[in-house]
């Protein structure tokens, strides 16, 4: 019985220390540039993203160019290379889960081009935009910070 509590009180050490919140508080950013942030989707060429249960979302790790989120309705990973100095990004390839939803997946379907068209980006504080040469921006994002 000892040994029991004593492994539900390390369980809830460690669940409790892994916690985290999201906040928009601007006081809380741990750095800048684009990598090893939560950037929520908030619009999609030129048209705001519809509310969905889960928000739209990526996450671009350091650790060998990984780029993982949520389109959705299906959560994708795979690989980015991302050149700073020249603000040239591109994706791929991708692999995402093959679940059907009945909302999101007009959303999911876009998501997805403009990650595939996507060959630049700008960054304006806690505004990122994917672009495609010139045109329009394919898609806006906002920083979504842990505490």
């Amino acid at each position: 019985m000892r040994y029991a509590l004593i492994a539900l009180g390390a369980l809830s050490i460690l669940f409790a220390g892994g916690c985290a919140t999201l906040s928009n508080d601007a006081n809380a950013k741990p750095h800048e540039g684009i990598t090893e942030k939560y950037w929520k989707l908030v619009e999609l060429r030129g048209q705001p993203v519809a509310s969905l249960e889960r928000e739209p979302h990526l996450i671009l790790k350091n650790q060998e160019g990984r780029v993982t989120g949520f389109a959705g309705c299906n959560s994708f990973s795979g690989i980015y290379t991302l050149n700073e100095a020249t603000a040239r990004i591109s994706f791929g390839p991708l692999a995402m889960t093959r679940k059907f939803c009945s909302t999101g997946m007009d959303v999911e379907r876009a998501f997805g081009e403009v990650l595939e068209q996507a060959d630049s980006y700008s960054l304006n504080g806690d505004n990122l935009t994917l672009n495609r040469a010139r045109m329009a921006p394919l898609a806006r994002f906002e920083a979504v910070y842990l505490q």
